[in-house]
């Protein structure tokens, strides 16, 4: 299962191999380091604006999957 722990897990990760201190990815994200700190330590109150820019900016891509996700891209058209 995936929760905000693992996320905060993946994205210290890649800022890691990216060797970005958390100062350096919150300076490029255009978000707080403590931002960062929170999602690092897998705080669930971090606002889905906030993830998307650090997670664009380590080049991560959300995908959303479900059994109706082509129904809806239908009807988005």
């Amino acid at each position: 299962m995936f929760d905000s722990r693992r996320l905060g897990e993946m994205v210290r990760f890649h800022r890691k191999i990216a060797r970005l201190s958390q100062s350096e990815l919150a300076k490029l994200s255009g978000v707080g380091k403590t931002a960062i700190f929170d999602i690092e330590q897998g705080k669930a109150t971090v606002r889905l604006s906030t993830l998307i820019k650090v997670l664009n900016s380590l080049n991560i891509e959300v995908k959303f999957t479900g059994p109706l996700m082509s129904l809806f891209a239908k009807e988005q058209q």
